[in-house]
Parts: structure tokens; sequence; C-alpha cells
């Protein structure tokens, strides 16, 4: 029993204790054991002589802006020997690495792995300070990591039950935790996580740069057993917890652990937060007014708050309640007052809860104004009676001191702004969280009537712009076909004109060749005459009698005449045959052997 203990705490210590062989049986037993895994271990043999052990190997996972680099080395190398692996396989040089992720603190070149007592498998990750920024396309790389999303599969570690959840690369490390708490009930100052990379070490930091697995990864949530556990403490109890948040509400929530009396903790902070006003009074500009609210908020109360709508008042309706149906939210305007005795209490406990903040974001505009300063009181009573009339106005006035601060749930309506809800200072997280919810469950109905009557009235309005665009295309069709037939005339116009033209061209040349023909001769003439008989691409004959002594051209003119131009036509004759246009016009018909008689043709030309 005491040697399977020893042997035991071997296994724990990184160590396999092997027990002494009893016998030939035992000793090649333990002489060809192999162990499972790569941890060293050391024989322990009957003569008691003690086997130098082998060397421990480990596992490195290190991580370099977009890469990932695995190292596996013995456990008798130096944190150097890592950083020339790395200078071979990242090129940069060993000298401008700085390797973080240790979970000791004092860690250099010359720190042997042996003595950090490390685990098998380790995550680290480069920091290159002095190298600059990647190139553009790494910032192309990055833009897109933050437009896409991340499937977190969070196990909540005390009820045994597992959340999917989407979150874009944009979205904080500390929305998540706000996120898990809605669904666990478990404070973000109270988590305890596992599953972070160890690259994560800020709550500010957006999931595309954290170092998460895409598109899932897995993580484990659990409840801190102690609120003053110090993040040492959770890192002994495990070497892969992310780091616990702390948020400035912690010292007030947890004060009675301590025992300090809430009114000591106010009267300290109130000597703090009156030192500079919410509100500058008689502000121009409400957007600049708001800018200081939000930045003297946050440092009373911490950046765990509301967010505030940075603009003036109509500006908040206009995001709140002028949008599509389904983009519309509920308008609330916190009003503040720094002399009443509530208004610590309701901001730290009520305002600042990550519940009421989450349910805030998600479906209110939530809008602020200081009403300390007389000044600024008024001006608000006449923004309140502007847009909501006299009898809110004159509900607000009536107020004292001691029931602000106040919170004005608004809805709005087709006609009007209506206030759902006054919520006085003397309040608790649950009552406030179940009057949003009521306010909402109000504004839940009347938006799906909204968006149904938006939807009917866009379905109306597509209809009648398809009946518009079926009009103006059908129009544009009939537009079209008008001016192609127009121009279709006009061509034919175009083209009957010259037709004419040409006819009348050809007309007034053949009268005139027919004019300067000479007379035929008589065939009773002393002359001697060629008789020609012309036979037409038609069919038809035309015969004529010229003088022997007459040019060929006279015969070309007198073809002309008939509606034949020799630059159209081909005159050829029979026997031999022959294309008798190619001839001299100048020789006479004697010449040109046409005499006493002969029979042609005329051809059109190609």
């Amino acid at each position: 029993l005491i040697w399977m203990q020893l042997a035991r705490f071997g296994e724990y210590g990184g160590e396999t204790l092997q027990g002494p062989a009893y016998g030939p049986t035992s000793h090649s037993a333990a002489g060809s054991s192999t162990p499972s895994s790569s941890s060293a271990f050391r024989h322990v043999v009957p003569s008691r002589q003690i086997v130098e052990r082998q060397p421990r190997m480990l596992d490195f996972r290190v991580e370099y802006r977009d890469r990932n680099v695995d190292v596996v080395l013995e456990d008798s190398s130096t944190v150097g020997d890592i950083k020339r692996i790395l200078e071979n396989e990242l090129q940069i040089p060993a000298s401008k690495m700085l390797l973080k992720g240790w979970k000791t603190g004092d860690v250099d070149d010359s720190t042997v792995l042996k003595t950090l007592h490390l685990p098998k498998n380790n995550s680290l990750y480069v920091l290159t300070p002095d190298l600059p920024l990647p190139s553009s396309s790494h910032s192309g790389a990055l833009q897109e990591s933050l437009n896409q999303n991340f499937m977190l599969l969070v196990t909540h570690r005390e009820v045994q039950r597992e959340y999917n959840l989407n979150f874009s690369g944009s979205s904080t490390i500390q929305e998540v935790k706000r996120n898990v708490y809605d669904l666990t009930s478990i404070p973000v100052r109270h988590q305890l996580w596992e599953g972070w990379p160890p690259s994560a070490t800020d709550d500010s930091m957006t999931l595309a740069v954290s170092g998460l697995t895409f598109p899932c990864h897995r993580l484990t949530v659990g409840r801190r057993s102690s609120p003053v556990q110090t993040r040492e403490q959770s890192e002994e109890q495990c070497t892969d917890v992310h780091m616990v948040s702390d948020s400035d509400g912690d010292d007030f929530e947890d004060a009675t652990e301590f025992g300090v009396d809430d009114g000591e903790m106010f009267g300290v902070a109130s000597s703090a937060l009156r030192k500079s006003p919410m509100m500058p009074e008689n502000a121009e500009n409400e957007g600049d007014a708001l800018l200081q609210f939000t930045a003297e908020f946050s440092s009373r109360y911490g950046d765990c708050h509301p967010v505030y709508f940075i603009g003036s008042l109509e500006a908040a309706f206009q995001e709140a309640f002028y949008g599509k149906a389904r983009d519309r939210k509920l308008l609330a305007i916190y009003l503040h007052h720094d002399e009443s005795v509530l208004t610590n209490v309701f901001c730290s406990q009520m305002l600042c809860a990550e519940s009421i903040v989450s349910y805030l974001s998600q479906n209110f505009i939530t809008w602020a104004w200081d009403m300390t300063k007389e000044a600024n009181r008024a001006r608000f009573l006449t923004m309140c009676t502007r847009h909501f009339g006299s009898v809110v106005a004159q509900t607000i006035r009536t107020q004292k001191t001691d029931q602000f601060p106040l919170f004005l749930i608004i809805m709005g309506k087709r006609s009007s702004n209506e206030v759902l809800n006054v919520i006085q200072g003397n309040t608790t997280v649950d009552e406030l969280m179940m009057r949003l919810m009521a306010a909402m469950e109000i504004f839940s109905a009347q938006q799906q009537e909204d968006i149904k009557d938006e939807d009917e009235r866009e379905a109306r309005e597509n209809v009648k712009r398809e009946q518009d665009e079926a009009y103006r295309i059908s129009l544009e069709a009939d537009r079209a076909k008008r001016e192609a037939q127009e121009r279709e005339m006009a061509e034919q116009f175009r083209l009957e004109q010259i037709r004419k033209e040409q006819e009348e061209e050809r007309e007034a040349i053949r009268l005139s060749l027919e004019q300067s023909l000479p007379p035929e001769p008589k065939e009773e003439s002393t002359e001697s005459v060629s008789k020609l008989r012309i036979r037409t691409p038609s069919g038809e004959f035309f015969e004529r009698r010229f003088l022997a002594s007459s040019k060929l051209q006279v015969v070309f003119d007198f073809v002309a005449s008939k509606g034949y131009p020799w630059e159209e036509y081909k005159l050829l004759g029979t026997f031999p045959r022959r294309d008798v246009t190619q001839l001299d016009p100048n020789k006479s018909l004697l010449e040109v052997k046409l005499y006493p008689q002969e029979t042609l043709f005329l051809e059109a030309k190609e």
C-alpha cells in the first residue's frame, strides 16, 4: 500500500515510480515496461541502484499574429532553445522576441524548462514590439475576422449545462461575460473561466484578436469559491484559467463581507463625487453636455453603465421611434440629481447592475439629463412640455429632491409620445427590472401591430411600384416601337426618293441619248447600211438600221436610250461569241464587222 501511494505521488510530480522487482518474473516485467506518455520516469531495481531518468518531452503551441508553431523539446532544454527554433520558423531574430504565457514570473533565455515544472502541453505567444506592424493584407484579414461570427460552446460547470452562443468578431470578452451572467446568474467578478487562449489577457479585447479557434471554441465557466479569491489563487487551482474579471462595483457590493458600513462608503464616495458637476450649467449644445455627463458618470460609478445617447432629445426620439418598425426601441430618460440621498445607491446598485445595463442596451435608447442645477432643470421642463405635454412636465416639476433620480420610459406612437412609466429612485434591482420588462411587453404588442401595418403598407407600395414599373416598361416599349416604325418609314421614304431621283436621272440621260442619235437611214439609202437585231434579257427584240460608217458608240447610245446603259449591260455577239462592249467605240460598224447585219443580245454585268 505504501508503495502504491508513492507511485501515485510520483505521477503527480511528473515522475513514475516503479516498485522493486521480486524475483525474475517481476524483474523482467519492470525492465520491459515502456511509459505511456512522454513524462520522465525512474526505475527502482532490487540492487537499489538508481538509474538516471529519461528526458521528459514537452509540447509547446506558440502563437504569433496569425500563425501557430508547434515545438517539441526535452525538459532539459532552455527558453533560448525555443526562441532559436522559432527564429527559423518565423524568420524573426530571437533578440526581437518576447516569449509570453509562462505561468511563473521570472523567465529568461537561460532558464531550464525543467525548473519551471511545466505540464506536458503548453501554450505560449510571441510579441515583437520592436518590429513594424504587419502589412495591409494582415489588416484586411483582421477586418475579415472582425466580421466573422464565433460559436462559443460555454459549459456551466456547476449544473453541467452547455450554451451555444454566437458572437461577432468585433464583440469583446467583457460582452461575452456579461451575456453569460444573464444565462448563469454568476456576476462577472465571480466568474472562473477555463479555455481562454493565453493571448486573451484583457476583457476589452475583441474576439477576433483574442486567439479563439474559428469557427467554434469551447469554454467552461464556474463560480469562484470565495468573492475575495485572488487571481494567483485561481491559477493555482487550474493552469488553464483565464484572468478573473474585476469591476468598479465589486468593492461596494462586497462591502458587507468586509464589515464596511454603507454610510461610511457613501460618505467617501460623496466627497469624491461632488468635485465636478455631472453637466455644465447653461450648456449651449446638448451633445457636449451629454459627453461630459457620460465621462463624469464613468469616473464616479465605473465603465459598467448604460450607454447614453449623445445628442439632443429630438435626435434621441428620431433614433428610437422613427426608423422601421422592427428597429424601433423604447426611450429611457434618466434624470440625475446630485443632492438626492438616493442617487449614489440608485446609480451604483441599480443603474450599473449588469442585468439592467444589458437589458437597457438591447431594448432601449437611453438618454440622460442632470437636474441638479436650476437652469438645466428649467431647460428640461421646457423640452418636456414641448414633447410630452404640460401634465408630464408638471408631474416632474412636483417631484421632491429626495425622490430623484427618476427614470422615464417613453413609447413612440403615431400621433404622440406616451410616457409609460415614471420610476423613482427608491426602488430595487428586481423591481426596476420588472417595470422595464412590463414596459417592454406593452411596447412589443404595439410594435407587432406597427410591423403588421408597415408590412401591409410596404406590400401595397410594392404592388403599386410593380404596376408603375410595368406601365413604364409598356410605355417605353410602345415608344421604342413607334420610333422604330418612324425610322423605318423615314428610311423607306429616303430610299424611294433616291430611287426616284435615279430613275429621273436615268430617264433624262435616256432622252438625251435618244435625241442625240442620228436619224435611222432608210432601206433604199444609197449608202451602206447595217441592220442590227438586239435581244434584251427579257427576250424582247428591237431592230434598227445604222450606216456602216457609223461609230460603235452610236450603237451603245441607242441601246442606252432603250434603258440599257452600257455601264450596266454588255452587248454580246453570237458567231463568234464576243463582247462588243469591249471593242473600241470609235471604230465603225464596218470595222468591227457588224455589217451588213448582225444579231446581238444584252446581258447584265455582274
